[in-house]
């Protein structure tokens, strides 16, 4: 057998023991604190923290790399970068972008989005690949309900919770729709293929399609799903400032009253993440079932993330 094939079997193994495939007498042997589940076992969570790509024109830009594993390896950095919408980049912006290295861009934005925010601004010779997600009409809504500018009507359609309920329904499509599957199997099997170069891919926010896109990738590379969780709620902490600014100046131009009726749409919520896990866990019955079912990965794909993916 050779070098790349023993790599590959050896990251197999690492992939299955990573998400729950070999018995559990193995995992007792194999897994770094026998007896403590892969969500709570933290391997050395100082030396975790989120790589920020700082631009002035994005501001959710971030290397998913540097996470631990609970198998006890370390998730490669400047191979997946993960952001909100890239079309308001300075020229800055795209000179820091260029320098990334990337040789694919993802875009999941659907073409409402595209026509009010724009096309990325990329470094030239790299071209966005569209691969749209469904928001479920949310971002038609969001719209309408601004331009509306009447309280009553942007009441009625965002507040009493509906906003909370839109987004859990959201967010439960990304394991329901055949169609959004589709789409984040196509982004993750690009990912692990050895012959691709750095990649980057977002929607509008960089909090939702690609909050689980990135919570998806790094718990299929054995890192503990609460430091997966942390990632995906990061993004309000890097969205916080601007997402005020951006309620501010609705107020102040009178086109809404009350501006934090948005705010659990420009939030993440743990509550939305465990929206999704739970449809998955109903539908394919585990993590991996979800993996290997509903994206349709198997294992020597998974094999190749690892192997791509982890050192």
């Amino acid at each position: 057998m050779s070098r790349a094939r023993i790599r590959l079997a050896t990251a197999a193994a690492a992939a299955a023991l990573a998400i729950g495939t070999l018995p559990a007498s193995a995992y007792a042997a194999a897994a770094p604190g026998a007896g403590v589940s892969a969500r709570h076992h933290q391997a050395h969570p100082q030396a975790e923290t989120i790589r920020q790509i700082p631009l002035q024109g994005a501001v959710n830009v971030r290397d998913i790399g540097g996470y631990r594993t609970w198998t006890g390896g370390k998730v490669r950095q400047g191979l997946v970068y993960r952001s909100d919408a890239l079309s308001k980049l300075t020229d800055a912006d795209v000179t820091t972008v260029s320098g990334l290295g990337l040789t694919k861009v993802v875009d999941f934005r659907i073409p409402m989005e595209l026509q009010y925010d724009g096309a990325d601004r990329l470094p030239p010779g790299l071209a966005p690949t569209s691969r749209p997600v469904s928001d479920l009409g949310l971002y038609g809504t969001l719209v309408g309900a601004i331009a509306s500018g009447d309280p009553v009507t942007q009441e009625q359609m965002l507040g009493g919770g509906r906003a909370e309920a839109y987004m859990r329904d959201i967010y439960r499509t990304f394991v329901t729709s055949p169609e959004n599957r589709a789409q984040f199997a196509a982004t993750l099997r690009e990912i692990a293929d050895g012959s691709q170069g750095p990649i980057l891919y977002h929607c509008t926010s960089g909090k939702d399609r690609t909050g689980w896109t990135s919570y998806v990738l790094l718990r299929a590379l054995a890192v503990p799903e609460d430091t997966a969780e942390r990632d995906y709620l990061a993004s309000n902490t890097f969205r916080a400032a601007y997402d005020a600014r951006l309620r501010a100046g609705l107020k102040q131009s009178g086109r809404m009253q009350n501006p934090d009726l948005l705010i659990p749409l420009q939030e993440v919520r743990q509550d939305y993440l465990d929206a999704a896990t739970a449809q998955m866990e109903a539908d394919y019955g585990s993590f991996y079932g979800y993996l290997t079912q509903g994206l349709g990965l198997d294992l020597w794909t998974l094999a190749k993330l690892q192997n791509k993916m982890v050192r």
